[in-house]
């Protein structure tokens, strides 16, 4: 039903438009809204934003999912991308919802802005921070993109420690060759040089080998935590079994403990 409006529905806005808020209680209805916002911004934006005051937690997700401005699978809204303006007033009526799908959504909404605006969306989460349980869990998710970059006004944000009092010592892998389909553990040693307890946050990146020799950078999350000052053992096991969303190839594979956004230890692993 949301496809046949999606279709055959421009039309006819005073019937397509309802007819989206009506079936979205039921089934997802973010791809059909996207043609309206395409062919008339302000006039389909109005009503995504009067539906921000719906009861059902669908039709309220369906106002932020909708304008997403890189719903995955879904016609982008390349002028969301350039100006996201118009969706914030969406987001800013959601943020203290309390379904969680709805959260999700403004999270995931905020993230699609960060890639292309990030100091619009720290702004924005530096405003709501402290507001209300919703809107703090809304931003840490919405900042995913940020973290894991290593922004440091992201880091700041959330109370993540300075990188200069942390160190990685030790760095080994169980294995300094492996075959495609092994697994193997990494370690290292955390080493807090702060008087008190800190706020770590560990992740290590892989670069891995594509087909034509090149590499692409994924990041991993180990922990979040607050560490006491000293040296912590850590360890985690790495899997290079192929999945459906990724392949792995032959060649050195650079991997590299990152702390709080920074760099601080690395090793190689050659794939065989």
């Amino acid at each position: 039903l949301p496809t046949f409006v999606e279709l055959y529905g421009l039309d006819d806005w005073e019937t397509s438009l309802p007819a989206m808020a009506l079936f979205t209680t039921r089934v997802s209805a973010e791809f059909a809204i996207r043609p309206f916002i395409l062919e008339d911004p302000a006039r389909a934006m109005t009503f995504l934003n009067e539906l921000t005051q719906n009861e059902h937690p669908n039709v309220r997700r369906f106002a932020s999912e909708g304008c997403r401005p890189r719903l995955p699978w879904a016609v982008a809204l390349p002028a969301f991308k350039k100006d996201p303006t118009p969706i914030l007033p969406i987001l800013e009526k959601l943020k203290d919802d309390d379904s969680l799908f709805v959260q999700k959504s403004v999270a995931n909404n905020l993230n699609d802005i960060s890639k292309d605006h990030p100091e619009l969306v720290l702004e924005t989460s530096e405003r709501w921070q402290g507001s209300s349980d919703a809107a703090d869990w809304i931003i840490k998710r919405a900042c995913r993109t940020l973290l894991k970059a290593g922004n440091p006004r992201a880091m700041t944000l959330f109370g993540f420690g300075a990188p200069e009092a942390l160190d990685i010592e030790d760095i080994e892998l169980s294995k300094t060759t492996a075959k495609i389909g092994e697994k193997l553990r990494l370690s290292f040693q955390l080493r807090i040089e702060t008087e008190e307890a800190t706020k770590v946050r560990l992740e290590y990146a892989v670069w891995y080998v594509k087909a034509r020799g090149k590499t692409s950078k994924k990041v991993f999350q180990i922990r979040e935590a607050h560490f006491e000052p000293g040296l912590h053992e850590i360890s985690r096991k790495l899997s290079f079994e192929d999945l459906s969303t990724r392949k792995h190839y032959p060649g050195e594979h650079r991997i590299v403990v990152v702390v709080n956004g920074v760099e601080k230890a690395e090793t190689t692993l050659e794939l065989r």
